[in-house]
């Protein structure tokens, strides 16, 4: 039986707390605020295949970002199921606007996350940027090639099939 079932309390909580993780990450991503964005994942966080913690975090973060002026994040949709009372599933649908290369693009992001309760707080143990397209502001994104996310942030994504 789920935590909504058995302590609607504790799971209104752990859904407060985890939507408002979403929103701390959007906003952190706006300032390019590395340190706080690796603090909303837990400290042993997998990145990549072959690298862990928060310091290969902020170093990917890093990587990211460089390119990246202006970054503007609207967390729209937000489904989750919580497992238990330390463990929860997400999926985030989000709109960004992004300066890029002097060019100002629009992306439909919908994250798929994966949340872990540490010390009472919820934490962001995976989330997996999944692109529904890219394109400069203005421009029809239904008529753009695929944009093959991270490699390039213009064009189709692989939700739109």
């Amino acid at each position: 039986m789920s935590l909504r079932h058995t302590d609607q309390t504790a799971w209104l909580d752990a859904c407060e707390q985890i939507r408002q993780l979403a929103s701390r990450y959007a906003v952190a991503m706006g300032r390019h605020d590395i340190a706080a964005l690796a603090q909303l994942f837990v400290d042993d966080v997998q990145v990549g295949r072959h690298s862990t913690g928060r310091d290969a975090l902020r170093a990917d973060f890093e990587r990211q970002l460089a390119p990246l002026g202006m970054a503007v994040l609207h967390v729209t949709n937000h489904v989750i199921d919580v497992e238990d009372g330390d463990h929860a599933t997400g999926v985030v649908g989000t709109r960004a606007e992004l300066e890029l290369d002097g060019q100002l693009i629009v992306q439909l992001i919908e994250y798929h996350d994966t949340y872990e309760r540490r010390h009472d707080d919820w934490l962001f143990t995976r989330r997996k940027h999944r692109l529904w397209y890219g394109a400069p502001i203005g421009t029809n994104p239904l008529d753009l090639p695929l944009a093959n996310w991270p490699v390039s942030a213009v064009g189709m994504g692989d939700l739109a099939d």
